[in-house]
């Protein structure tokens, strides 16, 4: 036996542990988060869309009859969850590009932890900014009218959206590993489907030749239903499009996500 083995001869066998990786690392990204204000952020970014959607066209709806508070609150929601969609993409970026990825990949660590723990951490993101949406919603008037269950539903589903939207973002970040480049790269596509959606105005506002892109993407789709269970309760015939559009997210993601995480550069 060499001297190197003599000395850790007592020393028990290492076992490593997917959870306890899973954990140390999940914690890592939300003390980040906590200690450089990016939850901070991540909290302030819903009053910013609240302003910034709710004051310009409040007035104008309100002459149609529609209670602005109540019917633009879902956009604001879906716009936060895009504000995680981009955190993710930048975060699996900046591990690829500074070689943390790779070398996490070359140490005992089971193969999906780095992915899963940028995921979670990303829904602590999405509840914190949630949370912040839902209280200044409820500044300029927004309720919950169809009792708890809906109300969970609301923020089950729409943290849905946003893990969907984040593990889409994960897998771009993680090839291109340009955070940079990715910040413009998924600004245009929410700021195209938001704009073009029934989250700020009714479908009767746009050009007849568009409707039915607008009608049908899935924007539009997730609002419709977040609207309803903010309301009198979303119904199956209302709510089985946009389940449609976020489970195919998740088949569509997950395995690009997985790909991207554990192939090597």
């Amino acid at each position: 036996m060499t001297a190197t083995a003599e000395l850790f001869a007592g020393l028990p066998e290492a076992k490593p542990n997917s959870f306890a990786q899973w954990r140390a690392l999940t914690g890592r990204v939300i003390w980040v988060m906590a200690t450089k204000g990016e939850l901070i952020v991540a909290m302030l970014t819903p009053l910013v869309f609240t302003l910034g959607f709710y004051l310009p066209l409040r007035y104008v709806m309100k002459f149609q009859g529609i209670d602005y508070a109540q019917f633009v609150m879902p956009i604001i929601v879906l716009q936060t969850m895009a504000f995680t969609m981009m955190s993710n993409a930048q975060l699996a970026a900046f591990e690829a590009l500074t070689g943390l990825s790779t070398r996490l990949q070359s140490m005992p660590i089971g193969a999906l932890v780095p992915l899963t723990s940028r995921i979670c951490a990303g829904i602590v993101r999405s509840s914190c900014s949630l949370a912040a949406a839902l209280v200044f919603g409820h500044l300029i008037g927004f309720r919950f009218s169809s009792g708890w269950g809906q109300s969970v539903l609301f923020c089950v589903f729409s943290l849905g959206v946003g893990t969907m939207l984040a593990i889409g973002a994960d897998a771009l970040g993680s090839v291109t590993k340009s955070p940079e480049s990715l910040s413009q790269a998924l600004t245009l596509p929410t700021i195209i489907f938001g704009m073009l959606s029934c989250g700020f105005v009714p479908e009767a506002s746009f050009p007849a030749w568009i409707r039915p892109f607008v009608r049908n993407q899935p924007i539009s789709q997730f609002s419709f239903a977040l609207r309803d269970m903010a309301a009198d309760g979303v119904t199956w015939h209302v709510l089985w499009v946009p389940l449609l559009w976020l489970i195919g997210g998740f088949l569509v993601f997950i395995p690009l996500a997985i790909w991207a995480s554990v192939r090597r550069s």
